[in-house]
């Protein structure tokens, strides 16, 4: 992994290659899944022409994205600290190791079977690979896992774009952005039309899309100060 410049870099090259007509295995999470667990947490792509990605002024120039990018594999210090001096060194095995394994693990098993297998709402047309909604890892994964959602419409803030779709990182989002501190917000409804982009479900009609909500969190917070 990497800080959040490193993440977009990261996140975009994949995007970008899986839109192709062909991708590399690695990117596209083709081969076995013990190969590609083993590739993806150990192993790192050289591409002899990569790409050019151009990130926002707003981003690669901002003083506080940039300190974490530099000292994101610190920032286990903020808790490793703490854990050690209550619990010692089994709290801090548990704490930090063990939890690293475990999101790192999670997140590389998600990618894979939401490159592979489950529901899908839509196909992008022309695409090398498309996404699959893996439902039982919907919440646990903070929307992550509806990833078919995620490659119909890119751009969106929203994972879980239906009601029974449920997006702990939208409900995050949906918090902040009615307390004032996440703006300009994209939908898909606000993103650029795609001619390839083909529904597949035949349900589509009687499903409820979700929608930004008033939070009575934020109300009760606003009304506070």
């Amino acid at each position: 992994m990497s800080g959040p410049i490193g993440m977009i870099i990261q996140h975009d090259l994949r995007d970008w290659a899986q839109r192709q007509s062909q991708c590399h295995d690695y990117l596209l999470h083709g081969s076995k899944i013990l190969k590609d667990g083993w590739w993806q947490l150990n192993c790192d792509l050289e591409l002899n022409n990569p790409p050019e990605f151009i990130i926002d002024k707003e981003v690669s120039l901002n003083r506080f994205y940039l300190f974490v990018e530099k000292t994101w594999i610190f920032q286990q210090l903020i808790l490793a600290i703490p854990l050690f001096l209550i619990g010692g060194i089994s709290w801090l095995v548990w704490g930090i190791s063990v939890r690293i394994v475990i999101s790192l693990g999670g997140h590389w098993l998600i990618g894979y079977f939401a490159h592979n297998k489950g529901e899908r709402t839509w196909k992008v047309e022309g695409a090398a690979v498309q996404g699959h909604n893996v439902r039982i890892a919907g919440l646990l994964s903070m929307g992550e896992a509806w990833h078919n959602n995620h490659h119909a419409y890119p751009g969106s803030a929203m994972l879980g774009l239906y009601s029974d779709e449920p997006d702990l990182g939208w409900w995050v989002l949906n918090i902040l952005h009615n307390l004032g501190i996440v703006k300009n917000i994209k939908l898909p409804k606000e993103l650029p039309f795609r001619s390839e982009l083909v529904a597949e479900a035949e349900n589509l009609d009687s499903r409820v899309e979700r929608v930004p909500e008033d939070c009575k969190i934020a109300k009760f917070i606003r009304n506070g100060t």
